[in-house]
């Protein structure tokens, strides 16, 4: 006698889980409580006679039958989705959803969009800022930008084109050197408001103020001080009023030191060994909307002057302490910006529990 199919609810609660390793994220993603989904998984293990995961405190494992059981299901539900998938792009063929982190957008993309839809007026480009994991299964997002480690894992589903690296550089608006006086020396620095920008240091392996003042040799600074912003783009807008110096990442602030709303009072960078990466599924690379994106951001990067930025490096001040750390040539201060070149895209390779999701990611 056949064995009764367990039901779907039940085999799309385990594969979540399986995939994540985790019944927290599985129950985010399919919208029902971690308790919910861990009762449909027992369930199943009734009706299978199996026990699936192995459960820990915090944590869970699958179990040799769950291993056995997972790629089956994983194939099955990666075909369904893409059959709705498929169907709703035939729907609505114009559509291109972008997810982006809200600074980037704000201080990149935004700008310069309108360049795309002139090039492209068949597309309907729609942002969705995020600085979470863009989930290219359930929000409809087909292509999207991220903030991420120059090194990271590699994603099986996932193809990831390298952008552009990133910095940190200190910036201020004129109106805080007329305001203060000029920042000519480290005690002048530590003497001024600083703005701190806490979506940068939100992450492991993320640098701060700290970090570049042990790198300039400046002591006693007192880094309590200062406004804090959780976003990006609101500290940069702060920066540009004169409410302080702000260290930012190089590309976020192009376009305000390119008009002179904002200069660099030192000439000291910090390599932030972070990269801004296009990050799209394999199975939609072929697409001619997503195609045409990677393109022209691509364009849009590379047209970037960084020739002009690295001359007013050269004209502002370096701090004193730095001289005991080797001088950086102002061929290396930038070297990511100056011969910028173009790579093919890594084909990653995912654990079950990263499918879903960009790379960790955003700022």
């Amino acid at each position: 006698m056949q064995r009764p199919m367990p039901q779907l609810n039940a085999l799309r609660a385990f594969e979540a889980a399986a995939r994540h390793l985790s019944l927290t994220k599985a129950g985010q993603e399919l919208h029902v409580t971690a308790g919910a989904l861990s009762h449909q998984i027992r369930g199943l293990e009734e009706l299978l006679g199996l026990k699936l995961f192995e459960r820990g405190v915090r944590s869970i494992a699958l179990t040799r039958a769950g291993l056995r059981l997972y790629p089956g299901l994983r194939a099955a539900f990666s075909q369904i989705r893409e059959a709705v998938e498929a169907l709703a792009r035939e729907s609505n063929e114009r559509a291109l959803v972008i997810s982006t982190p809200p600074g980037f957008t704000s201080k990149f993309l935004a700008p310069r969009l309108y360049r795309f839809s002139a090039a492209h007026p068949e597309i309907d480009a729609r942002v969705s800022s995020s600085v979470t994991n863009a989930n290219f299964v359930n929000d409809g997002v087909d292509v999207a930008v991220r903030n991420m480690p120059s090194e990271h894992e590699d994603d099986s589903e996932l193809a990831v084109e390298p952008l552009v690296d990133m910095a940190y550089v200190p910036v201020c608006s004129p109106k805080l050197i007329e305001m203060h006086g000029p920042i000519g020396s480290g005690e002048a620095l530590k003497a001024m408001p600083l703005i701190h920008d806490e979506s940068l240091g939100n992450r492991p392996g993320l640098l701060g103020w700290a970090d570049w003042f042990a790198a300039a040799g400046i002591t006693g600074v007192d880094l309590s001080r200062g406004l804090r912003f959780t976003s990006t783009d609101h500290a940069l807008d702060a920066t540009i009023e004169g409410a302080g110096v702000l260290l930012t990442h190089d590309i976020l602030a192009y376009d305000e030191l390119r008009t002179g709303r904002l200069i660099i009072p030192f000439a000291l960078s910090l390599s932030s060994r972070r990269v801004y990466s296009v990050v799209y599924p394999r199975r939609r690379g072929d697409q001619p909307n997503v195609q045409a994106f990677r393109s022209w951001i691509r364009k849009e990067v590379d047209a970037l002057d960084w020739q002009k930025w690295r001359a007013s490096l050269s004209l502002a001040p370096r701090p004193e302490g730095a001289r005991s750390i080797p001088r950086v040539p102002a061929k290396e201060i930038l070297p990511h910006h100056l011969r910028p070149q173009k790579r093919e895209p890594r084909k990653c390779k995912t654990g079950a529990q990263r499918r879903s999701r960009a790379p960790p990611m955003p700022i």
